[in-house]
């Protein structure tokens, strides 16, 4: 496993994170025994980040994480979150409080390495007709930044982040701030939008590049949705404790059942012998851009923890792989791509 520096957190962070979610389902659903016994060989393989949150399981990932932890007692990085809605805004205080002591609570901690905003952000409320924090929410006076800073005061924790789900513009602007050391990132090959410049009249929604800025911004920058929400794996990605169902689109354009028949235009990378699978051509994808600090991968079984720890030791897609994508998107979308680097340069 190699290892890469987590923005200005100075943290240095596996290049593979194990993701506790519900999609994979391995910590929201599984037995204790092998959550425990997936905790040891994700430590043997060299991963030392583990991802949850309170609404992954209504708190059961949290719950079975924290007793996982303590039976194995590692050495990792943990990191957490809260999810805020504007009706919470009128004691934003006492919900992140609440939430983040709930959360310590499962865990069997007292503090956690990062917290994160689990709530789409856009320049006004409600933007895309979703239940959206405004950018003011968050960088205003009093606003979740502040909160959040208060929480790192007291030592509850160490470094502050977001999850990039929203308005574009929004988006970037909070990279620009300086309020948050590290955000989640929508990253996969259907949608490279944040680290690659995609076609005029793309389909699915564009971040513009948003890690580019990042790196920029000495951000950290976690990688999550590596396969579309098991898009890319086809039916072994739905196995073991996968959540049978996918519901709504985490990011516009991003439909589980158009992401899947997509995913078909990508068989060439398996036809042409560059990856053994699409799910280890998505997570070596991913880390050939410099800003990537870690892609999260949420498991269903041990066979999927492997695989992830064996696509991060293959090392980068061949560069004709990446020519090829390059032509993939373009068709796909019905318009010539616009140049653009997919390491990110």
């Amino acid at each position: 496993m190699k290892y890469r520096t987590l923005g200005r957190t100075g943290i240095r962070i596996s290049e593979v994170g194990f993701g506790c979610g519900n999609v994979g389902g391995l910590m929201v659903r599984g037995a204790h025994q092998e959550q425990v016994q997936a905790m040891r060989r994700a430590l043997e393989l060299g991963i030392n980040y583990f991802d949850t949150a309170p609404s992954y399981g209504n708190g059961q990932s949290e719950t079975n994480l924290g007793k996982a932890l303590a039976a194995v007692q590692p050495q990792a990085t943990i990191g957490t979150k809260v999810g805020i809605r504007p009706g919470d805004m009128g004691d934003l205080k006492g919900t992140v409080e609440r939430s983040l002591a709930a959360s310590l609570e499962r865990l069997g901690r007292t503090s956690v390495d990062i917290l994160y905003l689990h709530t789409g952000i856009g320049i006004e409320r409600g933007w895309d007709g979703r239940d959206t924090l405004s950018l003011s929410d968050v960088l205003g006076a009093g606003g979740v930044a502040d909160v959040f800073e208060d929480l790192r005061s007291r030592g509850l924790v160490r470094f502050l982040g977001f999850t990039a789900n929203g308005e574009t513009q929004a988006l970037h602007r909070l990279v620009d701030s300086g309020r948050f050391d590290l955000f989640q990132m929508y990253y996969n090959l259907l949608n490279p939008s944040a680290g690659v410049q995609v076609p005029q009249g793309f389909p699915a929604h564009d971040f513009q590049r948003l890690i580019d800025r990042a790196q920029g911004a000495n951000m950290g920058v976690v990688v999550i949705r590596v396969l579309a929400g098991g898009a890319l794996g086809g039916a072994e990605a739905r196995n073991g404790y996968a959540a049978p169902t996918i519901g709504g689109a985490m990011v516009p354009g991003g439909e589980y059942g158009a992401d899947e028949e997509r995913a078909g235009a990508l068989g060439f990378i398996i036809a042409e012998g560059s990856a053994p699978s699409l799910p280890q051509a998505a997570v070596r994808f991913a880390l050939m851009h410099p800003g990537v600090s870690t892609v999260l991968v949420g498991y269903s079984s041990m066979g999927q923890l492997e695989e992830a720890a064996a696509a991060a030791a293959a090392g980068p897609l061949p560069g004709q792989v990446l020519e090829r994508l390059q032509g993939v998107w373009a068709a796909d979308f019905g318009r010539v791509a616009s140049p653009g680097k997919i390491d990110g340069g």
